[in-house]
């Protein structure tokens, strides 16, 4: 099961305070005990909203709004994207992440093809795996 670890922004992270040398080697050492593992398949961190857009779909042309966002719950400032046996595993992995008090992570499981049943014809199913071999995932 794969699963998205999103990494909830602050009032730091949007202000663009860098991770201090502690962190971010503990970062590092949590990062290669989960590469080690087979567990980690990517993960970044994100620049804060201020350097990023919003692209609002409706009836219309795409609107597009310039950041920087205002700090809620639901800006990101990083993510993983790991690959365990199950959801109580993604949680153990993610309790050990070195982050201090006040930070937050939210887990979601990214959806499968199997997920999706009879929706996703073979054609469509084939197409999806072309992709992921082009794309080198």
């Amino acid at each position: 099961m794969r699963f998205m670890v999103i990494v909830k922004a602050s009032k730091d992270t949007e202000a663009g305070v860098m991770p201090s040398t502690e962190l971010l080697t503990a970062m590092g050492k949590f990062n290669e005990e989960m590469v080690k593992a087979g567990v980690m398949q990517a993960g970044e961190g994100l620049h804060p909203t201020s350097k990023g857009a919003r692209i609002k779909y409706s009836s219309g042309a795409p609107v597009v709004t310039e950041g920087p966002f205002p700090v809620t719950g639901d800006l990101v400032c990083g993510f993983w994207l790991i690959d365990v046996a199950a959801r109580d595993e993604a949680i153990q992995w993610m309790k050990r992440a070195p982050f201090d008090g006040g930070a937050e992570i939210e887990l979601r499981q990214i959806f499968s093809p199997e997920d999706f049943g009879e929706a996703l014809t073979p054609e469509l199913r084939e197409q999806e795996e072309r992709l992921r071999k082009q794309a080198g995932k």
